[in-house]
């Protein structure tokens, strides 16, 4: 997992699990990742809008909305961007096959790599037998979550006056506690196993908020991560390679961009 520190160009990006209209999102992060890679083709992986939240109640700052002009913006110039709806988003999946404002949607897709590789696009969640068959168990876990994002910007607000860099509690917690660490495996299982059905040479994701890269069997499994902690992204590079790209703190972004302006 590299971290991103620099402008460059991929040919394919994939983003999901921004939770736009949650406290939780990391906006302005996003943001700053975001003017360092260009791209000719950018998939929103799903959970990008967080529809579920926005109903409890509004919350909806300016960056949240500079993201979407962002998302626009990209389209607007000939950037090929697909929106592949996920379950917190999932009123999307309504206009499948439709074009909006230049975004395409779509329940799934299939992409092919500069190698000619398949991968079959999805957000996930329909693979998740808590979301389908235990949805009122979904939505504790999905408060419990909340509870401990809340409990993370706490901690974190204290390492930066303390001169630390960001760490995740629930990235942590999610490594050492045995059923998550069961439920990251069935889920990776799962969906490797409908790729090689499909018969695909992999898939790509997101929903957990787990970043990963790895072979499973014949099949690539990849998950872009999230915006709400890890703050990752998958990249595809001009000769079809994958990458998962983690971006650094606001502040690295703030200086390399001042770095740029002052060059130029």
């Amino acid at each position: 997992m590299n971290v991103v520190g620099f402008p460059r160009r991929v040919r394919t990006l994939w983003i999901s699990d921004i939770h736009l209209g949650t406290r939780g999102c990391r906006a302005d992060d996003l943001l700053a990742f975001l003017r360092t890679v260009e791209c000719a083709t950018l998939y929103l992986v799903g959970d990008i809008v967080d529809c579920w939240r926005l109903k409890e109640s509004w919350y909806w700052p300016t960056s949240h909305q500079a993201v979407v002009r962002e998302f626009l913006r990209r389209a607007d110039i000939g950037v090929d961007v697909i929106f592949v709806p996920g379950n917190h988003d999932e009123a999307a999946r309504e206009f499948d096959g439709l074009e909006m404002a230049g975004i395409k949607i779509r329940a799934e897709a299939i992409h092919v790599t500069a190698d000619n590789r398949r991968f079959l696009v999805v957000h996930g969640d329909g693979f998740d037998g808590v979301v389908r068959y235990a949805r009122w168990l979904y939505h504790l876990g999905d408060w419990s979550y909340r509870v401990m994002l809340q409990c993370n910007r706490v901690f974190n607000q204290v390492r930066r006056v303390c001169g630390l860099p960001y760490w995740s509690l629930s990235g942590f917690l999610k490594h050492r506690v045995k059923n998550a660490v069961q439920f990251i495996a069935d889920f990776e299982n799962v969906l490797a196993q409908e790729a090689r059905q499909r018969g695909v040479d992999g898939v790509i994701c997101g929903h957990i908020h787990h970043a990963e890269m790895r072979t499973i069997g014949d099949i690539l499994y990849c998950n872009d991560g999230d915006w709400t902690e890890s703050c990752t992204a998958l990249v595809e590079h001009f000769d079809g390679q994958l990458e998962i790209l983690q971006a650094g703190t606001l502040s690295r972004f703030k200086s390399r961009a001042a770095e740029l302006a002052t060059a130029s």
